[in-house]
């Protein structure tokens, strides 16, 4: 067997890692590198020339599609989006022989779109399927506005603790809270450290469920059980888990705006 050699771009490293974790345990793949923003992913096609990218559509300054767009006329190698993307986009990409895998990846189905991928290189038909790529990416533009950009929130998070992976269900955090660079989720009676910064949690998660209460802590709004008084017209929002968090002044706004129904 060939093997098939995967570039992996995602701004986020815990998202990095986990890719590249499932990468190495598939027969026939390996490893050509990783890029963490789209300037670095343009440099690294086009200096390693992989097979294969995994291809993250949603980052800071080029994005996927930009990525893309730069790779034009170059010998661009297969493309595997990773996305978020709501359901009128995944339906997009379905039509199509491009292909994605949505986050959070599973196994078995990044397995199943890098068989794909070696059967296309297997069949010299990289030439058709970049075109389709572009077919896709302009029906997606050409959308409403924010028919593909609509946030699509995290479900869930995953963290590492220890030598493994676990799955946090969104449903089951209570709280998070900042540890300087880090950040550190509390569900169903566990913590999880991540190296991540609370603005970009929140970015990820639904603020119909998610509410920041100070600039180092975001709690879950159907968590909140009381809000008590704590002196000097400071106040806190107690937790069902019995957690008092304290509410900074300039989020006490909508704290009041939760009480108020």
């Amino acid at each position: 067997m060939t093997p098939l050699t995967v570039l992996v771009v995602d701004d986020e490293p815990l998202a990095r890692r986990r890719l590249t974790t499932i990468l190495r345990q598939l027969p026939g793949v390996v490893l050509a590198g990783e890029a963490e923003d789209g300037d670095e992913a343009v440099m690294r096609i086009r200096s390693t020339k992989p097979d294969v990218v995994l291809l993250d559509v949603k980052m800071p300054g080029l994005t996927g599609f930009d990525v893309l767009e730069a790779l034009k006329g170059t010998g661009a190698p297969i493309i595997i989006f990773v996305t978020a993307f709501n359901h009128y986009a995944v339906k997009a990409f379905e039509v199509s022989a491009v292909d994605y895998v949505l986050k959070p990846v599973a196994f078995d189905r990044l397995a199943a779109a890098l068989d794909r991928a070696r059967s296309v290189l297997a069949a010299g038909d990289i030439a058709s399927r970049l075109a389709e790529v572009e077919t896709v990416l302009a029906a997606i533009r050409g959308a409403e506005p924010d028919a593909a950009t609509r946030p699509a929130y995290d479900r869930e998070i995953w963290v590492q603790k220890r030598a493994e992976f676990r799955r946090v269900p969104v449903t089951q955090i209570d709280w998070i809270e900042a540890e300087r660079d880090y950040i550190r989720l509390h569900a169903a009676g566990d913590s999880y450290l991540l190296r991540e910064p609370i603005g970009r949690m929140e970015e990820r998660l639904d603020p119909a469920d998610f509410v920041r209460v100070h600039r180092s802590a975001l709690v879950r709004r159907e968590r909140i059980v009381a809000v008590q008084q704590a002196g000097y017209g400071a106040i806190r929002v107690q937790l069902a888990t019995g957690i008092a968090v304290r509410v900074g002044r300039t989020y006490v706004t909508k704290v009041r705006d939760i009480m108020r129904g």
